[in-house]
């Protein structure tokens, strides 16, 4: 089969930043099928010319549109960078040959060259939904004009209604999905995912990451790498290092990202007095930088604002630290937090009190037997819930059955085409 794979923001693992699409295209490939990438390549170099380019990576043949993107800029900055690249990603994907589309938000746009070009080319859609749109923008705030929440929960079902099978990144977004009036079962949820393999490889680079940095040395260290969204909320960190300078100053706390939500990170720090003393803010890394970093760590954290619409993510920093095999602390509810306290792979933290939440870190990273047995359900949870290469297997079922016009069942999940 020959997959025309949409994702504005696809990434390799020398760039910093997800890389499911990466994982899941590198997969199929392997698996026999030809996967055209359109993306786009976000630097911030002016004299580049904002022309597509073409590359291989691991087989994937990726056509990148130079576009400036960064989550420092405003929402208004944002918008405009979506609809310059839907536009153009429709009249590239329609030029390249293939059996089907497969589109990943977010943006939500990209569902405009998706349907363009299924439409054109008369290819199934099969449509992947990381995030819930409009729900998260309108929980946080961000999206506030009446008429332009109407254009996006217009642009939502637009997306749904012109897809022939959905892929939900979790329970919950299935369900978001499901309101809208779009088949139970032609939704399959098939979670961001571990790999086991690149994660193991680490090991061996904690203890010198460590030494490298004379602030850590050998203090009990809690992460969080990712992006400093204002939608994460990572300025409860600093409070949790706060509390936890009364209880334990030695364990320090690292946050490896950037994003709007980093000057509220850098205000709360210095307000609590714990900034370069027990928290510590540095640029984010690539993905093959984070098995080092998650190597050196004792608990890694997945941080989100207290919202109940934020409960459905599929944050990639949570699996990848089941994938290291490291205990993973979160602050909001949901089925993640219902593995983790199903398995005793990490902590779920009350996101509105930071001192029970430091005190929950302090003894937990204390007890050498807690953290080693959490940190084996922690890689166990990986291994039986969230191989990648299951997961992709998965994938191309979906997309087999989008496809060819038949039905499957799959993960409890009936599919129908025709």
């Amino acid at each position: 089969m020959r997959i025309i794979y949409l994702h504005q923001y696809f990434n390799t693992p020398v760039m910093e930043g997800s890389t499911r699409s990466y994982e899941m295209a590198r997969r199929l490939v392997e698996r026999g099928h030809v996967v055209e990438m359109v993306t786009t390549l976000r630097d911030q170099d002016k004299s580049r010319e904002k022309q597509w380019f073409q590359t291989v990576e691991d087989r994937i043949t990726v056509h990148w549109l130079p576009l400036s993107y960064s989550n420092k800029m405003s929402y208004r900055e944002r918008i405009n960078s979506f609809f310059q690249f839907a536009w153009k990603a429709s009249l590239k994907a329609a030029s390249l040959q293939g059996d089907l589309i497969f589109a990943t938000s977010t943006p939500l746009t990209i569902a405009l060259p998706a349907v363009y070009a299924a439409r054109k080319k008369k290819l199934p859609l099969v449509f992947e939904v990381r995030d819930l749109w409009p729900e998260l923008p309108i929980a946080i705030g961000a999206l506030k004009n009446p008429a332009a929440r109407l254009a996006a929960k217009k642009l939502e079902l637009f997306a749904y209604k012109n897809s022939t099978a959905i892929v939900a990144l979790s329970p919950g977004m299935k369900e978001g999905i499901v309101k809208t009036g779009y088949p139970a079962g032609k939704v399959t949820v098939i979670p961001n995912g571990c790999d086991l393999e690149f994660f193991s490889a680490g090991k061996e680079a904690g203890p010198k990451i460590r030494q490298e940095h004379p602030w850590l040395q050998d203090r009990p260290l809690v992460i969080y790498a990712g992006t400093i969204g204002i939608i994460n909320g990572v300025d409860y960190l600093a409070r949790v290092a706060g509390a936890m300078q009364e209880l334990n100053p030695e364990i320090c706390f690292l946050v490896l990202g950037s994003g709007k939500g980093e000057q509220a990170l850098i205000a709360e720090a210095k307000k609590q007095d714990v900034l370069e003393k027990n928290l510590f803010v540095r640029p984010g890394v690539p993905k093959q930088a984070m098995p080092a970093w998650l190597a050196a760590a004792d608990l890694a954290t997945s941080l989100f604002l207290d919202l109940e619409e934020m409960q459905a993510n599929s944050a990639n920093k949570f699996f990848d630290a089941l994938a290291a095999g490291k205990p993973v602390a979160i602050n909001y509810n949901g089925w993640q937090a219902r593995h983790l306290r199903e398995s005793g792979a990490g902590l779920v933290l009350p996101p509105d009190d930071p001192a029970l939440s430091a005190k929950m870190i302090a003894e937990k990273i204390g007890d050498q037997t807690w953290l080693e047995q959490a940190g084996q359900a922690a890689r166990k949870l990986a291994e039986n819930n969230f191989e990648y290469s299951r997961l992709a297997g998965e994938l191309e079922q979906v997309l087999l059955a989008a496809g060819s016009n038949r039905t499957i069942f799959l993960g409890g999940d009936r599919l129908e085409h025709g």
